[in-house]
């Protein structure tokens, strides 16, 4: 019996040690985390959501992927160091992914942007008048209404300018050469005459009065007791702030008229393109809504700076044949430009991280490595390597981010950093993905 006991004995013990072994090893045992990243469609993989829901094609409930999960996955077509990724072709595929050689760019392009069409202020006119007055009748002078040179478009009644009428008669009866002075009279006792005759014509000008008008005083010899506001050009109303039986102070704009035959075209651009357009450059303005094509040359790029989008202002001048640019309509502007020749990639291939700019490079087939690059110029969606690449190379122009992300979390998933860092990178993947 003694010794049966001396045979059970150890057998407890050593049942009671296995059992205790086991049990801190299962405590040990880290929890597997059921972390969800996102909600996708069951038949179709790439729709995915942050919330749960029915799948708009098929109907059926959305599925969770967990943290976990997207390791597993994606573990069999991505391998992933802390600078390079791996994917096969089968995931280039599904994801996007598009590969472009790296080419040597002779930097001729077009620069195309919107403008706004102004009138030619050195061709725009402000009509007024020196004196106050009353005016008496209006004709045809509606805004947006083309006029011409001389045209009468108001009648007005001053005092101050029959004064002043008056006395260029009186000069003008005393100085019968004053109509037609010349040289051989010049220094006669006569040219005191026509001095105070051309005197009294600008001071009706400087009232103003007509050219015309004064003209028709010399010749009739009659005093006017209706002064004629008129046109100083041929052009289009603008602007209007007169009407029959209003009372007017000196100095005050009755009209804007404006020579639309040339026109302004005034466009915005990066502080980067201002620097490839010169003064004399040629382009084409276009019409959005026709396609009209017409010819602009580059004036001038102005100093201000917009303080809201930071661009500068460029102004072109073009002709205007029919008047079909009018001020304020939009226009397509494309300005040929000619930048340094060099590497190029799409612009969608560079990541500008604000710190640095880096791209993907496909050194194998399937395997792909971060470079950081310097980049230069940019001209429509290419975009100038100046450091870090060279002629031949292939590089991912499609879905850059994608792979960057991927490769983050894949990264993270492997150093076993904090989950929450995976998911915001999850979620900024879904952001661009989408």
């Amino acid at each position: 019996m003694i010794r049966k006991a001396l045979y059970i004995l150890p057998l407890m013990a050593a049942l009671i040690a296995a059992f205790a072994l086991g049990y801190v090893r299962h405590q040990a045992k880290p929890v597997e985390s059921r972390h969800i990243l996102y909600y996708q469609d069951p038949m179709h993989p790439s729709y995915r959501s942050n919330k749960p829901g029915i799948a708009p094609d098929c109907g059926m409930d959305l599925v969770p992927v967990y943290s976990s999960e997207v390791g597993k996955s994606f573990s069999s077509r991505v391998g992933v160091t802390s600078e390079a990724a791996e994917i096969d072709q089968s995931a280039q595929q599904l994801y996007g992914i598009k590969v472009v050689k790296v080419e040597k760019s002779s930097g001729q392009g077009t620069i195309r942007i919107f403008a706004r069409v102004e009138a030619d202020e050195t061709r725009t006119f402000r009509v007024n008048l020196g004196t106050d007055g009353f005016v008496k009748e209006t004709h045809d002078d509606a805004v947006g209404n083309h006029v011409m040179k001389d045209q009468h478009l108001a009648v007005v009644y001053s005092p101050e300018f029959l004064s002043v009428a008056g006395g260029y008669l009186a000069a003008n009866e005393r100085t019968p050469s004053a109509q037609n002075p010349s040289r051989d009279n010049a220094a006669s006792p006569t040219s005191q005459g026509v001095a105070s005759v051309q005197a009294r014509a600008d001071r009706l000008r400087n009232l103003g009065m007509s050219d015309a008008q004064i003209n028709e005083i010399s010749k009739s010899r009659i005093l006017p007791e209706d002064i004629y506001v008129v046109s100083p050009t041929d052009g289009f109303i603008l602007s209007r702030n007169i009407s029959s039986g209003m009372r007017f102070e000196r100095q005050a704009d009755l009209y804007t008229i404006a020579d639309l035959s040339h026109v302004w075209i005034i466009a915005e651009v990066s502080g980067r393109d201002a620097r490839a357009l010169v003064p004399g450059a040629m382009a084409h303005a276009s019409l959005p809504d026709t396609d009209e094509s017409f010819r602009a040359t580059v004036s001038h790029v102005l100093p201000e700076v917009d303080f809201a989008t930071r661009t500068l202002r460029m102004r072109l001048e073009a002709d205007n044949p029919g008047f079909k640019l009018r001020p304020n309509m939009f226009v397509t502007v494309e300005l040929p430009v000619s930048l340094p020749a060099g590497l190029s990639v799409p612009a969608d291939a560079v990541l500008d991280s604000g710190l640095s700019k880096r791209v993907f490079v496909q050194t194998d087939a399937g395997h792909f490595e971060s470079r950081t690059v310097e980049t230069g110029w940019r001209l429509n969606d290419r975009v100038q390597i100046v450091q870090g690449l060279h002629e031949g190379e292939t590089v991912v122009a499609s879905g850059t981010f994608l792979v960057d992300s991927e490769s983050r979390l894949e990264l993270a998933a492997k150093s076993r950093v904090p989950l929450d860092d995976v998911s915001r990178a999850s979620a900024s993947m879904e952001h661009h993905g989408n």
